[in-house]
């Protein structure tokens, strides 16, 4: 994830911080946060065009993005029109993620043109973020089924179903059909990348707990992935 700290920026930090936790980075997420607006400029195409070229520095495959708002008209053409042939071009997949309502009062805002993946047909590849999903009403076993053939990336979580993206870890209660959806994408033959997204700010004060969380959904998943009916995930709750 691109954000203000030069550490995920410079390519010589991100390489030494990975060999020094025996990791590789896979995917790199532009700076399209509303706290990274200025990061790189303000102009989507560049954030793309400097994301693209960091992920090539690093052996990144992916590059994530967010779709166009409403007022972005020239991002929204350069997607539609653009993306297939800079994608084919760089060799380096960027995917457009999900998005979802926000909630103002008692109403949910579009601030972004497309509503999940509505509207982005001219997008060869995309990412599945399944809390957005959440957030969006939108079913997670039937996105996936209806975008297979484009879906590159995935950012699982779990959702509080509450209204709002609270990226849980996959063990805690949630609203999602977790076991069942990762059921489906082990069976899809799914061979890109899945990144364990989540709010991990009731952890970040105990390195112990913040391991253990991280373990146990990496194993959980793994153990998903493969098959492994033992692997307990809480049942969903209905919405409230």
């Amino acid at each position: 994830m691109v954000t203000q700290d030069p550490a995920t920026q410079e390519p010589r930090l991100l390489e030494a911080a990975a060999a020094e936790h025996g990791l590789a980075v896979r995917a790199i997420h532009a700076p399209f946060l509303l706290m990274t607006r200025r990061v790189w400029g303000t102009d989507p195409v560049h954030k793309i065009y400097r994301a693209v070229h960091l992920a090539e520095l690093v052996g990144a495959s992916t590059v994530v993005v967010h779709p166009p708002c409403r007022w972005q008209a020239r991002y929204r053409r350069w997607l539609d029109e653009r993306l297939a042939e800079f994608s084919a071009t760089t060799g380096v997949t960027v995917a457009v993620e999900n998005m979802f309502p926000v909630r103002v009062g008692d109403r949910g805002v579009h601030f972004h043109a497309p509503r999940g993946f509505e509207g982005l047909d001219g997008a060869p590849h995309l990412v599945l973020d399944t809390s957005h999903a959440a957030v969006a009403g939108a079913d997670i076993r039937a996105a996936f089924d209806s975008g297979r053939d484009r879906i590159r990336h995935i950012h699982l979580s779990n959702n509080a179903g509450k209204g709002w993206d609270s990226h849980l870890p996959v063990h805690l209660e949630g609203v999602l059909p977790i076991p069942e959806f990762v059921g489906d994408v082990a069976a899809a033959g799914f061979d890109g990348l899945i990144s364990l997204e989540y709010d991990l700010r009731p952890w970040l004060r105990d390195d112990d707990a913040l391991h253990g969380v991280l373990v146990r959904n990496r194993e959980l998943v793994e153990g998903l992935l493969a098959g492994d009916a033992r692997r307990r995930v809480p049942v969903p709750r209905r919405r409230t």
